[in-house]
């Protein structure tokens, strides 16, 4: 049950805060003076303290200063029918989590009273999943310094207890799967499988089998029975990850298994129990495809409980820099030595756009960092040329027999190039020029001045 203290000198107030509060669930405990008031909230276990504004002995932000100091955990809420908004607002930037003017509705008391539990079960389920998944290699889902980000994750904390179906969307390497586990790990199957499939990577003529499994003898090749993922899967979570792809038959037969909780193996007769949570993942606008008849309406209906949207990196910039170092962490523990990013690079990846999200920021810098084997990354380290190949005139000339070039300078000459190009193309102009060559117009300038361009 949750604690209550109530503090202040008004004696029917204490009382009808008393009842009201007793009758809404809580244990209350009151008190009229602020000095033991403080006290007991120091030594005995309050989850929440009502307290006034104005007293006698000592005032309202005079007892919340001196708890707060003394690192009381418990939400504090000031009541005062004295100073208004400023009084808030004083009140909020001593700590308070919330303030009640006077006279207030009972309804009102106990609906702030609500909102902070849940803020504090939400604090506490998003700790309990950061300290689950910070180890594993999932823990890049937890870095999340955007609102995008931390939104998402409220949403995680919020829907991971439950069995409902959730549809994650998102561009390719937002880290959807990423979210998927996490939804996993804070969910009452923590201890069963988490399966995940790719829906676009399985042909079509087995995508059936490899869901339902099949008995044998069902076709060729098929010499003893096989359970599907869903079997695989129960008690545990699915993941459908492509879901979009799926071929509108086999999407029949999903939302059978959807509403049965029941599957039938392929060339069997029997139907089998399933306990499976289903997660759902996509890059497409579902919503459009079954507009226009590539995806079923009711299967949409069904997977579209509640919705996690992952916006690209490009719209997160806020997590680009936690998440590069956390990268080169991760890498230095695997190469077996210490790797860091230059100011300077931690300021040119942030202002890259990355079309590839997530996925492609976490192998730009594994790929500077086997390339470079230095122990920490400059700007110069993370060229495109790095990536797909040197396409210059001077990499032609790398033929048998021929003097050894420095690949560092291939990579710049081209890089060189490419910014004169693009300037030519856009008549000087800059910032047209940077928007073409997709980098800042930070990153133009820094780059025309390292190659002396005019």
């Amino acid at each position: 049950m949750t604690r209550v203290l109530v503090v202040d000198d008004e004696p029917g107030l204490r009382q009808s805060l008393g009842l009201l509060l007793t009758d809404a669930g809580y244990e209350v405990v009151a008190e009229g003076n602020a000095t033991r008031a403080l006290e007991r909230a120091r030594a005995e276990g309050f989850d929440l303290i009502l307290c006034d504004v104005r007293m006698p002995d000592m005032d309202g932000l005079a007892f919340l200063r001196a708890y707060k100091s003394g690192g009381g955990p418990a939400l504090v809420i000031m009541m005062s029918a004295y100073g208004g908004e400023a009084a808030a607002l004083t009140a909020m930037k001593e700590g308070a989590y919330d303030y009640i003017p006077k006279p207030f509705r009972p309804d009102e008391v106990v609906l702030t009273l609500r909102k902070a539990e849940e803020r504090e079960r939400l604090g506490r389920t998003i700790a309990t999943l950061r300290a689950q998944l910070d180890s594993s290699p999932i823990a890049r889902a937890l870095i999340a310094e955007s609102p995008a980000m931390k939104q998402a994750l409220e949403v995680v904390a919020r829907v991971a207890p439950h069995r409902t179906t959730v549809l994650i969307t998102g561009a390719r390497g937002t880290g959807k799967e990423v979210i998927a586990q996490a939804i996993h790990r804070a969910s009452p199957r923590a201890a069963g499988p988490f399966v995940a499939v790719n829906c676009a990577a399985i042909p079509d003529t087995l995508l059936e089998s490899e869901l339902f499994g099949y008995a044998k003898g069902a076709f060729t090749g098929a010499a003893a029975d096989r359970a599907g993922l869903f079997e695989q899967a129960d008690e545990g979570t699915l993941l459908l990850d492509e879901i979009g792809e799926l071929p509108l038959p086999l999407q029949a037969k999903l939302l059978r298994v959807l509403q049965e909780s029941e599957v039938r193996r392929v060339g069997d007769q029997e139907t089998r129990r399933v306990d499976v949570r289903l997660l759902a993942a996509t890059a497409k606008d579902l919503a459009a495809e079954a507009g226009s008849g590539r995806f079923r309406h009711d299967l949409f209906d069904r997977l579209n409980v509640v919705t996690i949207h992952l916006p690209p990196l490009a719209e997160r910039r806020d997590d680009v820099v936690p998440l590069a170092r956390h990268f080169a962490a991760q890498l230095a523990r695997r190469l077996g030595h210490p790797l860091a990013l230059s100011d300077a690079a931690v300021n040119w990846l942030a202002d890259q756009q990355w079309p590839g999200n997530v996925r492609a920021l976490e192998h730009a810098i594994e790929r500077a960092a086997v390339l470079s084997e230095k122990d920490t990354l400059e700007p110069d380290d993370f060229r495109p040329g790095l990536a797909s190949g040197v396409s210059s005139s001077a990499g032609d000339s790398l033929t048998p027999g021929a003097s050894p070039v420095s690949l560092r300078k291939v990579v710049e000459a081209a890089e060189r190039r490419a910014i004169v190009a693009a300037l030519e193309a856009a008549a000087g102009n800059r910032r047209a020029a940077a928007k073409q060559l997709e980098v800042s117009l930070r990153t133009l300038f820094y780059k025309m001045d390292r190659y002396g361009i005019d």
